[in-house]
């Protein structure tokens, strides 16, 4: 392993460690519970609960394209590359497990997923991939923040962003050197987007209906 990649191995250790401060949960299994029918779709509520669950199910994208992308790794993978995906999927598993444990009974059943439009065999359509969602969870957070009203739920939030957003990072890096922070404005901060325009982000990849019209608004 060269300087470069022991010094991005040491990075996301860092970055694994902050996220421990929040995780409840680490299991790596793709069998959360039963999924939810698509036709049926779900409501995911209003207030916290809804906000949280709306990063519930953001989190369940991530964990599962992850879970993917390690189950059967695209040609020509580095032993630096798996280690940091290795890294990012244990994180988002944690970062799925944290949220249904907290939202408990108020929690909504599994997604299904489609990634039909990923060609899990080229390192290009991965890390593309990979580029899209980071960066759409990144603005998801930033743009959820002002919706929380309990200071505990805001400050999990915060935490997760910051990691998501170092997973961000890593996989721009992975793309091409130095291109880490291309996402920031003039102040060095990243967007922000609302749960309607990043569900409509994220709309491609999940089939299971998502009603977000009762999550506030300000």
């Amino acid at each position: 392993m060269t300087a470069y990649g022991l010094q991005r191995r040491n990075m996301l250790k860092f970055l694994g460690a902050s996220a421990a401060v929040i995780t409840i949960g680490t299991a790596c299994g793709d069998d959360n519970g039963p999924a939810i029918p698509p036709s049926t779709g779900v409501n995911l509520g209003s207030g916290d609960v809804g906000v949280l669950n709306y990063a519930y199910a953001l989190e369940q994208l991530e964990a599962a394209f992850y879970l993917r992308v390690t189950s059967s790794p695209y040609a020509g993978v580095t032993q630096t590359e798996t280690a940091y995906l290795n890294d990012i999927r244990d994180h988002e598993v944690a970062h799925r497990e944290f949220f249904k444990a907290v939202l408990a009974a108020n929690a909504i059943g599994n997604l299904v997923v489609d990634f039909s439009s990923i060609d899990f065999t080229s390192r290009a359509s991965v890390l593309g991939a990979a580029r899209t969602f980071e960066d759409l969870g990144v603005s998801a957070y930033n743009g959820a923040g002002k919706l929380l009203t309990d200071p505990a739920n805001l400050g999990f939030a915060g935490k997760i962003v910051s990691v998501e957003a170092r997973h961000a990072a890593t996989i721009r890096e992975l793309l091409q050197l130095n291109s880490f922070a291309d996402t920031v404005d003039a102040n060095a901060l990243d967007p922000a987007l609302a749960p309607p325009a990043v569900l409509a982000a994220a709309d491609p990849f999940i089939v299971t209906q998502i009603n977000a019209s009762n999550l506030p608004t300000s």
